[in-house]
């Protein structure tokens, strides 16, 4: 019987500039509630990545959310860096070099890197799967957007808390057959279910605190 695991697709450490999870904490949080899978996209890096998974090698993937010239990308299962503000297409090139996974993440917020359309179009058939939902978006009304468009051109889901804090971790995961490779990855999306909710307002406030309090008292250490 196939295993059924609970995946996390998209979260940070204190290796991204706006995040506060310290990775040990961060992996004991991922372990308690329940994750099988965390993947770390820290902003156009990968050494926090590499660290968490020399110390949880079956629960860590190794990722990176990479700002290109147009927006963002998310990538899982990388070697190396990717760095920023590469073209699009370089960028997607270079991470098929390295046999990733490629997802475009929080699709049309525009807030936070989000597509314009003829981009988006652009770039869809190299991609994997579309995060139609992230927990940090500021209104429902985006993630149901990307979703409403992923299942009109028939694209794999998924979804991530894009968690910068450890209160976020888990707060929107992708239920799915056990993975362990970017092609397992690929298989096991068309057996996923989406489970999430947002951050409300009040908490966004309250985790902006928490995590510039949180990076200024792990720097000084």
């Amino acid at each position: 019987m196939t295993k059924i695991i609970k995946a996390e697709l998209h979260c940070h450490t204190v290796y991204s500039q706006d995040s506060s999870n310290c990775i040990p904490q961060m992996l004991t949080a991922a372990r308690e509630i329940g994750l099988d899978r965390l993947t770390i996209t820290d902003h156009n890096e990968i050494k926090g990545a590499w660290i968490a998974k020399e110390m949880d090698p079956e629960l860590v993937i190794v990722g990176e959310e990479i700002l290109t010239e147009r927006s963002e990308l998310l990538a899982y299962y990388i070697s190396e860096k990717i760095p920023k503000n590469l073209s699009a297409m370089d960028t997607i090139k270079s991470l098929k070099d390295q046999g990733a996974f490629i997802a475009i993440p929080h699709v049309f917020d525009r807030r936070r890197h989000g597509w314009l359309l003829e981009d988006l179009l652009e770039v869809l058939p190299y991609v994997d799967a579309l995060e139609v939902f992230n927990a940090r978006c500021f209104s429902k009304k985006i993630n149901d957007l990307a979703r409403a468009f992923a299942e009109s051109n028939n694209l794999p889901m998924i979804a991530g808390s894009d968690a910068h804090s450890l209160a976020e971790v888990g707060l929107a995961t992708v239920t799915l057959p056990e993975f362990n490779s970017a092609d397992e990855l690929r298989v096991a999306l068309k057996s996923a279910a989406i489970e999430g909710r947002l951050l409300s307002p009040m908490e966004h406030l309250k985790t902006s605190a928490l995590i510039r309090l949180g990076r200024l008292k792990h720097w000084k250490k």
